[in-house]
């Protein structure tokens, strides 16, 4: 299942990139940060291989998923502002299934939001999954625009610099990786499909422990009645 998940994302990734450069980047980066899980565990290292063979140039790479990324952010941070909490949670039930978004993902952002306040804008984005769901919360509620864009934008750039650079060193030293892959292509492969693996498995075991969660929650309601 995860396989069937992973291929066609990373598919489609390195198509957009291949053929668009850096605004494929831009825009992959927008779309994992609109909270449609797009991993940017793939995007990043892909498009730092290609900064490796002299195609695309390091800083342009990633200063295009930078912007791409707080274009993203805005994008889920006016849903939040616009539509609230309500609207947010509607949405998420009746279409998240299909671009594999669930509640408990807004659960964990607003959690971490309540708790760390504005600043986690800024520390959520070096961090995995909730990276890209803390601009609904930050959204719902009315945080400074302004501020806002400025956090995301930080944080975004140093976790694009870090994924980047990853993909780069490993494209640099493709040969001493000889013994155990034939082609780079191979590596890169399989080190961004791990990556997206990761992220799709922890996402449908979160999901299954959520209505897990929820269906004891119901079931100790009927009991009671």
């Amino acid at each position: 299942m995860i396989n069937a998940i992973i291929a066609p994302l990373a598919k489609f990734i390195i198509t957009l990139i291949s053929n668009l450069g850096y605004f494929g980047i831009a825009i992959a980066m927008a779309i994992e940060s609109a909270s449609i899980p797009l991993p940017s565990e793939i995007i990043m290292p892909f498009s730092g291989f290609l900064v490796s063979t002299g195609e695309l140039n390091f800083w342009l790479v990633v200063l295009a998923a930078s912007v791409g990324g707080v274009a993203g952010s805005a994008a889920a941070y006016a849903v939040g502002y616009y539509g609230g909490e309500t609207v947010v949670r509607t949405v998420i039930r009746k279409y998240g299934k299909f671009v594999l978004v669930h509640e408990y993902e807004l659960d964990e952002a607003e959690e971490w939001f309540r708790h760390h306040g504005k600043a986690i804008t800024f520390f959520s984005r070096l961090l995995p999954v909730i990276r890209t769901f803390i601009s609904l919360p930050a959204g719902i509620a009315k945080m400074n625009f302004k501020t806002f864009l400025l956090y995301a934008f930080l944080g975004t750039i140093i976790w694009c610099t870090a994924l980047t650079y990853f993909g780069l060193i490993l494209g640099q030293n493709w040969n001493t990786l000889g013994p155990w892959f034939h082609k780079f292509d191979a590596a890169i492969g399989i080190v961004s499909v791990a990556g997206g693996a990761w992220y799709i498995r922890y996402k449908i075991r979160k999901i299954q422990q959520y209505n897990q969660a929820h269906n004891h929650s119901r079931t100790d309601k009927n009991k009671s009645r």
